[in-house]
């Protein structure tokens, strides 16, 4: 009988219209019968009283609590340090971006100085999903696979196609046939 079990799980299974529509009592059973193991397995009858770790019910936090801290005024205190240090943090945070902000502003006008046409290219608002005529005339004839990825790409972004940076070299090493889709601009 195992054998004739093993050897049919090889198989390609094949579903029967009939069967899958018409489901008989016994497939719920089995099915609700791995439900109630599995059920069984993540939340076991015997942990009833105590703390669960996945469960809501913690009977002892008070008690935890009151060892940790001691008394109120302490857990004030500890709660006001807390607040100052997030509060220290968003000040530096938000120093670092209004220094990153100052810089790219002196850049775009030393940018706008030295070359007016790259500084309004650089600046222009366009919309992503808008395609040349250029661009869907190269479409018409590029791969469906090719086509996906060039439709799913903004313009702008980082081209997806490139390897994902990451800390060991891969297996198959680096791909030097590799070159961009020809994408023509406007």
């Amino acid at each position: 009988m195992r054998s004739l079990v093993a050897s049919r799980s090889l198989l390609p299974l094949r579903i029967v219209k009939t069967a899958a529509r018409y489901s008989t009592a016994t497939d719920a059973n089995a099915t609700n019968a791995k439900r109630e193991v599995i059920r069984r397995m993540l939340y076991p009858p015997n942990v009833r009283n105590r703390p669960s770790p996945t469960g809501s019910w913690r009977p002892d936090v008070g008690r935890a609590l009151q060892r940790a801290i001691p008394s109120a005024q302490a857990h004030e205190t500890i709660e006001r340090a807390w607040k100052l240090y997030q509060r220290h943090l968003r000040k530096k945070r938000d120093a670092e971006l209004e220094r990153k902000f100052e810089c790219m502003r002196k850049a775009m006008a030393e940018l706008e100085d030295i070359d007016p046409t790259l500084f309004r290219e650089a600046n222009k608002t366009e919309d992503p999903r808008a395609r040349s005529p250029a661009e869907t005339e190269a479409l018409k004839d590029a791969p469906s696979a090719e086509r996906r990825a060039i439709e799913s790409r903004m313009r702008g972004l980082f081209p997806r196609e490139l390897k994902v940076p990451t800390d060991t070299p891969s297996k198959e090493g680096w791909q030097h046939e590799w070159r961009p889709f020809d994408r023509p601009l406007h």
